[in-house]
């Protein structure tokens, strides 16, 4: 248990200020995502260190396609969330809150096992890395320190204190997932949302100079009518260099509807690519739809069978290229683990 970063004392409780849910928590009282804690008129992260998985996994499955491709990440979860998607396929833990029997790690454990299975970096993901805030920020300083990197799988609604507490951490990759739009409110999935805010996130982390991916699970019976208004904040907040993946939805939880529709996936990868330049359709292990091409002459740039296994580009500088037109291609970190 530690006492958390970012709590503020309002009347007879106390605001934790970590997501942009920003719960009033009385005396003895837990948060949304049950890992804070008012204990004593002091902001507490309680589940502090109590991890639910923790293993070496391709940085593709975040995923992140143009940040250190074909290296993996220790990636690591704790428990609980603050959205509770009714079709999580991880609703094991981010339906559970910490418990006293889940094992405790510190921040140098996760560092020192990833430097001992050669991982590049830590992932914190599979739940929402917002309920694990005040951990994740140490682990990340410790292991930028120690010259790994740091990213985060997330739903992308923190508040700015958080975000740039993670950002001045060291967290530089960033795979956010948009959940959908306003217009989700009226069929009650998610209404206490503001989808703006996920962009006005992804934006602030661009301007600070990290690395963004935007990941849209095309939920049937849920989110499939968001796609208008998430290509237009896309452009009105990000840039079409911005790697976006469309992402086929299959049945879980309490969501039962039939997985999405494949047809739509490719009219809205064909839609998104007259406006953006690097569009990926994910869960239906293509790889035609999950490799990188020149949005200008169209050369095979980066080959994925599952993770990036043949790598293209060339280095100009700080700088990666196509190496038949010069097109220069957003990418962080040099590619490891791949043919050439």
């Amino acid at each position: 248990m530690r006492e958390a970063r970012l709590g503020r004392k309002e009347g007879d409780g106390v605001r934790c200020l970590v997501c942009e849910r920003r719960c009033l928590l009385g005396d003895g009282r837990r948060g949304s995502c049950g890992n804070y804690a008012n204990l004593g008129g002091k902001l507490y992260h309680s589940g502090y260190g109590k991890l639910s998985h923790l293993e070496s996994r391709p940085i593709e499955i975040k995923p992140l396609f143009h940040y250190w491709p074909g290296s993996t990440a220790l990636t690591y979860s704790n428990y609980g969330c603050n959205f509770y998607c009714p079709w999580c396929q991880n609703n094991e833990i981010s339906f559970s809150w910490p418990h006293e029997r889940a094992r405790q790690f510190l921040p140098s454990d996760l560092v020192n096992l990833a430097k001992l299975r050669g991982d590049a970096g830590l992932s914190a993901s599979l739940n929402e890395p917002a309920t694990n805030f005040d951990f994740v920020l140490d682990a990340s300083e410790l292991a930028v320190k120690q010259g790994l990197y740091s990213m985060v799988v997330t739903n992308g609604y923190f508040t700015p204190e958080a975000l740039r507490e993670l950002i001045e951490a060291g967290v530089d990759g960033w795979s956010i997932d948009v959940k959908g739009c306003p217009e989700m409110a009226s069929k009650r999935v998610l209404p206490h949302v503001n989808h703006e805010l996920v962009f006005r996130n992804a934006k602030e982390v661009l301007n600070a100079g990290g690395h963004v991916e935007m990941v849209y699970l095309v939920v049937t019976g849920a989110n499939t009518d968001c796609f208008d208004w998430i290509l237009d904040r896309f452009l009105e907040y990000l840039s079409e260099d911005v790697p976006l993946h469309i992402n086929r939805y299959f049945p879980a939880n309490r969501w039962r509807e039939p997985p999405t529709d494949l047809k739509l996936l490719l009219e809205l990868r064909s839609r998104a690519l007259k406006e953006l330049n690097y569009v990926y359709v994910g869960n239906v292990w293509s790889p035609d739809l999950e490799s990188t091409y020149c949005p200008r002459c169209g050369k095979l740039l980066i080959y994925r069978l599952h993770r990036a296994v043949q790598f293209g580009l060339t280095r100009e500088g700080e700088h990666w290229k196509c190496p038949r037109c010069g097109w220069r291609v957003p990418m962080r970190g040099s590619p490891m683990n791949m043919t050439g």
